[in-house]
Order: structure tokens, then C-alpha cells, then sequence
């Protein structure tokens, strides 16, 4: 695999590493920062967000989202007061390529690997840890995120504490979005691999022990790549589009990523309880987020699953004649005993990175918010220039155009307290097209489309990224 001269590559020709997306490399630290508004009294915790950053300028290919080291980008709140962390995600990748000060490894689709006499044996010939997607908190772990692999602890001052095995039960890793079920405070987690078992999944209890060990999911015979997972009272939900790794490909300079629509998208409902999969079956599409999911309260044994749909996996290559991917907010009732899905479109427009309020995980959601376009053309893919918040009872939205910033997730920090889902407030990063100026919003979960009630500028850019959370000081909370 190891090559010594990388294939011809020009970063400078990769949008998602120029503009907003562009890596910094600046660890910074600042206590006060400057805010316009004010930050309401009962926000006491740290909103702390993960993303592809690379420490070095990549060499042989980049493919955001897959791509990048991590860096986390953390703000603590406190009695009206805001201060600033960034921290990379130091993997022993990261340090190796630290110490001779530039990319050793290439991106997924470049197969360079470097050999024993550049990394040491125990790095040599095998993929870098990635743990760039997302950052959660379980158990007292602070935890980054990767595709598919280990995560890497982190402390609570975001210093890489190292990679976390749980205590040696799940050697494969995990995936980088796992669901923690706020009744029971289990951790719900799957990894999918390129050997068997392909797909695997597993619980960690509120204690941060593993209760049940990867437990292969029947009927997967080859390897796929699965983003996002839902969880319901009753089942691990997940959603298998026709995405293939062919490896074959890859080493003939063609993409690892196969996109093989004839093969349809099934969805598996996994009995918590360790029961068989009931399967269902549907026309291809892929999804890279859910919302939520849950047990039909009708009780006839269906799940409703809401989640962003695409026509296609928007990072492989198109079929000849295909048009750009479509994009779709979805509804899918899931009938488990005839292993047939339902889908209502509740709104064509283009959004990504849905959330909701996570106390409400695998039970009825009413609200959600998403990252939204306002339809003017010169976004990249993966950058959005508004947030949407969708009432789901109604049948309604609300929309915040956020002009010259381009913002990211919306994640919920709720009111002290306060059971609702409503009372809280919307947190993401956004930065200025314009000057590359960042800021931490603070937008009203009552009135979200009336825009920040307070805005903490970041004295670095913080780059497009990807998936955080908010946790809060007191547990309770």
C-alpha cells in the first residue's frame, strides 16, 4: 500500500478546504468573550462542536465529510459569560505526522499508507483514526467521534486523553452517532466493517459499562457504509442504502465508494430486547441523518422514523445522465409486520444536520431544526446559509435567514428545569462570508425566527464542521 511519491493532487482545487471550510491550525484560549446581546443566565454548561480540520495539508485526495483530523471547538457558558477552547483531537497519527511537520497519510480514496520505517510498526499500513465527526458525553467520558472506528476520550479541558476501547469490549470502535436513550441512560451504538461481521451493535449502560457485545446484525453478507442510526423504546433502527466499499476500485484509482441504486434501501428494526431483525424493503435512497424515531402510538407494532433523505449518496459519483442529488425532509412509517416503509415528504427544500431536543430521543418529537438553504447559488455543498425549525403537529415552519453568515448545526440546551421543549435555546456556530469573523448564536427556543438573542464572537474561524453537543453543568439539567 506504502507509496512514496503521491499521487498528483492540488488541495487548492478542493472547495471544502478553502473558504468556510478551511482548516486552521491556531489552538487559542480566551476567557470573556465579546458578546452583542446577552447570554441568558440559565445557560451554565459547554456547547462543544467537532469537524474535519486537517493539521497538515493533505496529500493524494480529500472527501469531506470522510476526510480531516478532528479539532474541537468548545464555548462554556456561565452567568451570562462566554469563553473559548479549540483543541485537536491528537491521534497517534496526528503525532506522527507532528513530528516530521507535515501528511503522512492520504485521504480514503488515495490509499497512501506509510511504512514502518516512517510511522513504526504499530501505525504502518493501516488507515489513520479519523475521529472528526462528532463529540457526545456518556457515562463521564467526553467522546469524539470517528465514521467507524475508536473514538478518542477527551478531558473536560478537550486535551486528548487517548483512544477509548471500553475497557477492551468494543476493539472495533463505533460509529459516530450513537443514541443515548435518555429513560434509561443507555448509550446504543453500531460499527459497520470491511470484514466480517460487517454490521455489528451494541449498549453501554449509564454506568459506561458494555452490556451487550457487538452483536452481528443477520443479513449482512458484504460491507456497507451506514452513517446514522434511530432508536425507538423497542428497537435499534437502521437504515441500509445501497452503498457498497469496493475495494477492487480503490486500488484501481476508481472510488471506494459504490453507489448501486437496483439494490434498493432495506431498514432494519432490531429488537432491543435481542430478538430477530424484522426487515423492510424500499426503493434506493441514502440518508447521512436521522432525526428521530419512535414507536407508533397507534400500537400496531410500526415505527415512524423522520430523517433527510437524498436520491443518492452525494460523495460517490453520479449514474450517466443522473442530475444533482434531491433532497428531502421525511416522514417513514415502517410496518414491521409487513416489512414495507411509508414515506410523506414534509418539505423538499434542501437541509441537513436535523436535531432535537435529546431529551426526547425514542419518544414523539413535536419540534425539530435543521440547517437550511435560502436558495442563492454560491453555497458549497454542506454549507447553509439559514436555520428551519419544523412543527411537526402543525404541519409548519419557521425560518431564520442568516444573510451573510453561513451557520451550522443547531444543537438544543434546554431551560433548567424546564420539562419543555420549547422554553430552551438553539446553539450553533456561523461564520462571516465575508470577513471569516466566527460566532456562537443564541437563538429563542420560543421564537426561534426572531433571530440570536445573543452572539459570542470566537476570536478564531471556526471551519464548517459537522456534529456537537451541549452539556450541561448540572446533570439534572
Amino acid at each position: 500500500m506504502n507509496t512514496s511519491t503521491p499521487p498528483r493532487f492540488d488541495p487548492q482545487r478542493v472547495p471544502h478546504l478553502l473558504g468556510s471550510f478551511a482548516p486552521v491550525t491556531e489552538e487559542v484560549d480566551a476567557v470573556d468573550l465579546d458578546v452583542t446581546g446577552e447570554i441568558p443566565a440559565g445557560l451554565d454548561g459547554l456547547y462543544v462542536r467537532n469537524g474535519p480540520n486537517p493539521r497538515f495539508t493533505p496529500i493524494g485526495s480529500y472527501l469531506y465529510p470522510i476526510d480531516g483530523d478532528g479539532m474541537l471547538h468548545g464555548v462554556w457558558l456561565s452567568e451570562g459569560r462566554a469563553r473559548y477552547r479549540n483543541r485537536f483531537v491528537r491521534t497517534a497519527a496526528m503525532k506522527a505526522e507532528e513530528r516530521v511537520g507535515h501528511a503522512l497519510w492520504g485521504g480514503v480514496e488515495s490509499f497512501i499508507l506509510p511504512g514502518a520505517d516512517q510511522v513504526g510498526p504499530e501505525l504502518a499500513d493501516d488507515f489513520k483514526d479519523m475521529p472528526d465527526i462528532h463529540v457526545v458525553g456518556h457515562a463521564g467520558r467526553l467522546l469524539a467521534l470517528a465514521e467507524s472506528a475508536c473514538p478518542y476520550r477527551v478531558d473536560d479541558a478537550l486535551g486528548t486523553v487517548g483512544r477509548e476501547t471500553f475497557d477492551g469490549a468494543l476493539p472495533a470502535g463505533i460509529t459516530a452517532h450513537p443514541k443515548i436513550d435518555p429513560l434509561t441512560g443507555e448509550m446504543v451504538v453500531f460499527c459497520y466493517a470491511l470484514e466480517p461481521p460487517y454490521l455489528t451493535w451494541s449498549v453501554i449502560d449509564r454506568h459506561g459499562a458494555v452490556t451487550r457485545k457487538p452483536t452481528p446484525v443477520e443479513s449482512v453478507d458484504e460491507p456497507m457504509m451506514i452513517h446514522d442510526m434511530a432508536l425507538t423504546e423497542r428497537y435499534v433502527v437502521l437504515t441500509l442504502a445501497p452503498v457498497f466499499f469496493d475495494l477492487e476500485a480503490a486500488m484501481a484509482g476508481g472510488s471506494f465508494l459504490a453507489w448501486r441504486p437496483e439494490r434498493g434501501t432495506r431498514v432494519a428494526l432490531i429488537p432491543r430486547d435481542g430478538g430477530p431483525v424484522v426487515w423492510a424493503t424500499d426503493d434506493a435512497f441514502w440518508l447521512w441523518h436521522t432525526v428521530n424515531a419512535y414507536d407508533d402510538p397507534a400500537g400496531d407494532g410500526s415505527v415512524v422514523l423522520d430523517y433527510v433523505q437524498w436520491s443518492r449518496l452525494t460523495i460517490a459519483p453520479g449514474h450517466e445522465g443522473e442530475g444533482p442529488p434531491r433532497c428531502a425532509l421525511v416522514r417513514a412509517r415502517i410496518d414491521a409486520v409487513a416489512g414495507t416503509v411509508t414515506r410523506t415528504e414534509l418539505d423538499d427544500s434542501r437541509v441537513e444536520l436535523p436535531r432535537v431536543d435529546d431529551r426526547l430521543i425514542g419518544r414523539r418529537h413535536r419540534y425539530l431544526a435543521v440547517a437550511a438553504e435560502t436558495g442563492r447559488a454560491d453555497l458549497l455543498a454542506g454549507e447553509y446559509d439559514a436555520l428551519r425549525w419544523y412543527d411537526t403537529a402543525r404541519g409548519t415552519s419557521l425560518l431564520w435567514p442568516a444573510g451573510d453568515l453561513s451557520v451550522g448545526e443547531p444543537v438544543y440546551a434546554p431551560a433548567p428545569g424546564d420539562d419543555s421543549d420549547k422554553h430552551g435555546h438553539w446553539l450553533t456556530f456561523a461564520t462571516d462570508r465575508t470577513d471569516g469573523t466566527s460566532w456562537l448564536l443564541v437563538l429563542p427556543g420560543e421564537d426561534p425566527a426572531s433571530g440570536p438573542v445573543a452572539r459570542a464572537r470566537v476570536p478564531v474561524r471556526v471551519p464548517l464542521g459537522l456534529h456537537g453537543s451541549w452539556l450541561p453543568s448540572s446533570p439534572g439539567e
